[in-house]
């Protein structure tokens, strides 16, 4: 089994920048890659972006490429989300996840274990 916690939201202004947490522990069979996503009010769960394991390789959604940034310590089991130039839009419950495989990381169903998410609110 696998836990994760995010932390590190909270309400910025727009144009302001957060890094998100995410600890890991538990056993970990397989090395795979992590991701973030957010879910807004009314809105449907969307993909963030997502890191091998290695780090080497790292996807973006478009709406948020240029501006957020994912990292890992595996040493540690981090996993980090650096959030620049924030819009209103980008206002959301953000999750981080592990992913049962290395392909399609852009979709919810191919994560196998999810934190509990944390808040961040941007003002405009």
């Amino acid at each position: 089994q696998v836990q994760l916690v995010e932390s590190g939201g909270g309400l910025v202004q727009a144009g302001g920048s957060l890094r998100l947490s995410c600890a890991r522990s538990g056993r970990i069979f397989n090395r795979k890659a992590m991701g973030w996503f957010r879910q807004a009010p009314g809105k449907q769960r969307e993909f963030v972006g997502a890191i091998s394991w290695s780090g080497s390789s790292t996807y973006y959604a478009d709406s948020v490429k240029g501006r957020f940034t994912i990292s890992r310590d595996n040493a540690k089991n981090m996993v980090y989300l650096q959030m620049n130039s924030l819009k209103p839009e980008d206002t959301a419950v953000y999750y981080c996840a592990a992913a049962r495989m290395d392909s399609g990381l852009e979709y919810s169903y191919n994560y196998a274990y999810w934190g509990q998410g944390t808040q961040v609110t941007v003002s405009s």
